[in-house]
């Protein structure tokens, strides 16, 4: 189905559906006015059962990065046993080029809140927490705002959910991060809201089973709740006529996606897209082409801790099978894209850094890797470096990531893919700032 959609009429100008200028906050009044609530309203009419066999049949896969499916995850959980059941809420957002959920939460925050408290419902969580990153000082401002709104008007606390329709009640609670990159890893954000230091927690136990104060938790990123009430409103058939399916024989990319588009492009921004819309046409149809018509390099089709794209791989679908372009995965779905005058030594560089600055410690493969992956790419792209380095940094980012249980969580692994595909496909630019170093060979006159 084309992405002109009537059904798709947006609370949040996106092109193709209007002007990003019209974009506004809708508070609670608007929000009921445009249908808000009424999936809610529905679902709670339904057994929490077939909710979650609803979004396990859309195949909505998890719009934070992973791509694992939502109604899988929420099926993880065990019965209800009469203590607490927590749904956490990640809008910590820190990936690099990431900016779509800060939409959501700038302009639509009930959509959010509607997807929490369906969410809560179909799994019974009594408890939600929106663990939001400190840098979103406006952000937090207006999600606390429209958390307010919703307990006046009955949608959370008091006798139960939407005013007591269901004798149910839900409690969600904003929390704000620290500026922490780890605790968008859903284990250290769950040490996070405990008031802990944000280091990943070893799995198993997973957070489904022991998460939250080492109760049953389930953790969704913003976009994937928000996506919910769609799902319900239009059905499943309607979702799945969206997006594509697997050309790799793994699971489907069903639905639309928010994809923040920044970089060397004539209109960088948000925009919602039916995945598997190639690359080339998200530049070059909606935002506006290469920036002063240059050509295009490559591009970090969803976060840098998914690997790069390279110069011949522009038609790329954007699309969760997007692997097959020797990438780690879609990720978030944020291109930030790049044209022919970029150095891609120092894009290199830069993640290094910004890898190194953010690793926790905790594993000594990450932390002691990732310093010498700076240190390394520093020295080639000063000019300092040997091809001997050049090897080097391949070792050791391949040692960081490419082995399975190395390390707790997976910043080893996005520097390892961020780092390989960048030296990869643009070996040549590395090349020509080293040195050849020789290994001398000696005759053995003993032979």
């Amino acid at each position: 189905m084309p992405i002109t959609d009537p059904v798709l009429t947006k609370r949040i100008p996106t092109a193709p559906w209007g002007d990003p200028k019209d974009r506004h906050t809708v508070h609670y009044e608007e929000f009921v006015r445009t249908d808000g609530y009424k999936g809610l309203e529905a679902a709670l009419d339904r057994k929490p059962a077939d909710l979650v066999e609803e979004v396990k049949a859309a195949v909505l896969r998890g719009r934070g990065g992973a791509g694992f499916p939502c109604g899988l995850k929420w099926s993880f959980l065990p019965e209800p046993d009469g203590g607490r059941r927590y749904l956490a809420i990640n809008c910590d957002e820190a990936e690099p080029g990431t900016f779509k959920d800060r939409l959501l939460v700038d302009f639509d925050p009930h959509q959010v809140l509607e997807g929490i408290a369906i969410a809560c419902w179909a799994c019974q969580l009594d408890t939600a927490y929106f663990f939001i990153r400190g840098e979103y000082h406006h952000q937090a401002k207006v999600f606390e705002r429209a958390i307010q709104e919703a307990y006046e008007n009955g949608i959370f606390g008091g006798n139960g959910l939407l005013r007591g329709k269901v004798d149910f009640k839900v409690d969600c609670y904003l929390h704000r991060g620290a500026g922490a990159y780890i605790c968008g890893e859903e284990t250290g954000l769950l040490e996070a809201v405990e008031g802990k230091r944000g280091w990943p927690r070893i799995k198993p136990p997973f957070p489904a089973v022991k998460g939250l104060f080492g109760r049953p938790t389930i953790v969704n990123n913003v976009e994937t709740l928000a996506a919910v009430v769609p799902i319900l409103e239009h059905g499943v058939d309607w979702w799945k006529d969206h997006g594509c399916e697997s050309s790799s024989g793994g699971a489907p990319s069903y639905g639309t996606k928010l994809m923040g588009v920044s970089g060397h492009v004539e209109r960088p921004g948000v925009y919602e897209c039916d995945l598997g819309i190639p690359l080339r046409k998200l530049v070059e149809d909606l935002c506006g082409g290469m920036r002063n018509g240059k050509r295009f390099k490559g591009a970090i089709a969803g976060g840098v801790s998914m690997g790069v794209l390279g110069p011949d791989q522009f038609d790329a679908p954007m699309d969760f099978d997007i692997g097959q372009y020797d990438v780690m995965g879609l990720g978030t779905a944020c291109p930030t894209v790049f044209d022919e005058d970029t150095d891609m030594v120092a894009v290199a560089r830069n993640i290094a850094r910004f890898f190194k600055n953010e690793s926790c410690g905790q594993c000594t493969p990450c932390r002691e890797g990732s310093g010498w992956i700076l240190k390394l790419i520093s020295r080639i792209e000063r000019g300092a470096g040997t091809t001997r380095d050049l090897d080097l940094l391949l070792e050791i980012a391949g040692s960081m990531g490419l082995t399975p249980g190395t390390t707790i969580c997976g910043l080893a692994d996005g520097n390892n893919w961020a780092v390989r595909t960048i030296v990869n496909k643009y070996r040549g630019e590395f090349e020509a700032r080293v040195k050849p170093q020789f290994i001398p060979v000696t005759v053995n006159s003993s032979a």
